[in-house]
Parts: C-alpha cells; structure tokens; sequence
C-alpha cells in the first residue's frame, strides 16, 4: 500500500477546498460531485467498517499534529488536506466544526424488486429522513426508497443523523409513485387516524413501508397504490407520532 499524499492548505481560495467547502454546505452538492461529505470520526469509522473507501480526508492542523488517533484515522485515506485552522473552521455551516471530515464516492442507485424496503414520500425534515434510516438498518430494512420531492439522502445533514447508517442500506431517490410497483411487495401505509392496529393482525413479510410529508401525509397516488394502512396504538391519547418514531415501532413489529 502506497504512502499516503499530504497535502498542507493554507489558502481558503485553494481550488479543492473551494470544492469541499460547496460539498459540505449544499444540500445536493453530492450529486454533482459523485461523492458524499462525511463529518467526524464516527462517521468515518462507519464508512471503513462497512467497506468503503476514503477518497480523501480534510483535518485542521492542530489536531493532525496533536491527536494520533485522528492523524491515524486520516491517514486511512490516499490523500490527506492538513488545513491551517483559521481555514478549516470555516469548511462547514457547523457551529461547531468537526475535528475530522472525509469523502466517499457515491452514485445513483436503482430499485432492487423483492427487498424489504421502506419507502419516504416527501420527507422534508433531514433529521427525520436520518433517524428513519438509522431504524432501518438496525431493524432488518435494506431498502430505502425516496420519492422525488424528499430531503436529500446524501446531503450532510441527512448524513450526520444517519449516523453511518447509509453504509448498511441501498438507498435510491428520484422516484415516482408508479416506479414503486416494480418493486414486487406489498405497500403498508401509515395513519393516524385508521386503519388495521399494529400488533392485532399480521404484518405482510417481506414488505415496503411508506411514510409521508410530515404535514401532509401519504400522497393520493402513492396511497391508491398501498395494500393496507396500518395505525400505532396510542394509549396516552396524543394525536399522532413523530414520523421517525412511527418507522421504528413498524419496523420492529416486521421483524418481531
């Protein structure tokens, strides 16, 4: 294995930096640029551990010099940007930015029939679509599908509440109501207001999952497509859930 190349960034005019800084505060930049920002060691732990490999990584230089074990982390990657800290600080909108930053290659994705998926229709909360996607990977579901109209998936603040789940997932976006049919499985929709109650009747294994705007719901052409709609007992009285709550108690009552 070569040495990797390190490079010291003085300048915040630097060309690559002027890339990454785009990349780490554009919501779709990712697209562009085939590749995803990853912000701080966790995140890049979870990338190595699933497989992935680090394009680059992007360090302040205080803490390249005086943290070993982020030195040891960057180094993980061929390229390494020790940027002056003055500069570094300012790479993300972060308040408070990151000790270490990475990228990974990323491309478009397309649907693969028969997995167990869940499906987001419109999602707009970035952290929701996070969280959603942390239950997903640890409750069993592989597939994530995303209707045009959703937040980002590769956008770092999906990212950051993802928490490295995307690494665990084949995550696909664009898509249209009519492009879920070739997906082959039941679709179970959520309400809060009808439908079959969790854990009084059977749940169709393998099947597809679908959460909605968090306003608005489940759209009518996605809806006029779903098998059966599915409501979570609410003992306590409130009107409805969090939408990321919702996918994780469905999610586990499929695997349970």
């Amino acid at each position: 294995m070569s040495r990797p190349q390190v490079e010291r960034i003085t300048s915040p005019a630097n060309t690559t930096l002027k890339a990454l800084r785009k990349l780490a505060q554009s919501p779709d930049a990712y697209r562009e640029q085939g590749r995803l920002w990853l912000e701080g060691d966790h995140l890049l732990q979870a990338a190595l551990t699933r497989g992935r490999t680090l394009e680059l990584a992007v360090i302040g230089e205080s803490l390249f010099h005086e943290r070993p074990d982020l030195q040891q982390l960057a180094l993980r990657a061929p390229r390494v940007l020790v940027v002056a800290d003055a500069v570094y600080g300012a790479l993300t909108d972060l308040a408070t930015p990151v000790p270490i930053a990475a990228c990974v290659g990323w491309q478009a994705q397309v649907l693969q029939p028969g997995v167990a998926s869940v499906v987001l229709d419109r999602l707009q909360d970035a952290g929701n679509v996070g969280s959603i996607l942390r239950s997903a990977a640890a409750l069993g579901v592989k597939q994530v599908l995303a209707l045009k109209g959703t937040a980002a998936l590769g956008s770092p603040k999906v990212l950051r509440a993802g928490m490295g789940a995307h690494f665990a997932l084949h995550c696909v976006e664009g898509l249209r109501p009519e492009d879920l049919d070739a997906l082959g499985l039941p679709l179970l929709a959520t309400s809060s207001h009808g439908g079959q109650l969790l854990g009084q009747a059977p749940v169709p294994r393998p099947a597809a999952w679908v959460f909605g705007h968090e306003g608005k719901g489940v759209g009518d052409a996605l809806m006029a497509r779903c098998h059966s709609t599915w409501r979570i007992p609410q003992p306590g009285g409130e009107e409805s859930l969090n939408v990321a709550a919702a996918a994780a108690i469905c999610f586990y009552e499929s695997g349970r």
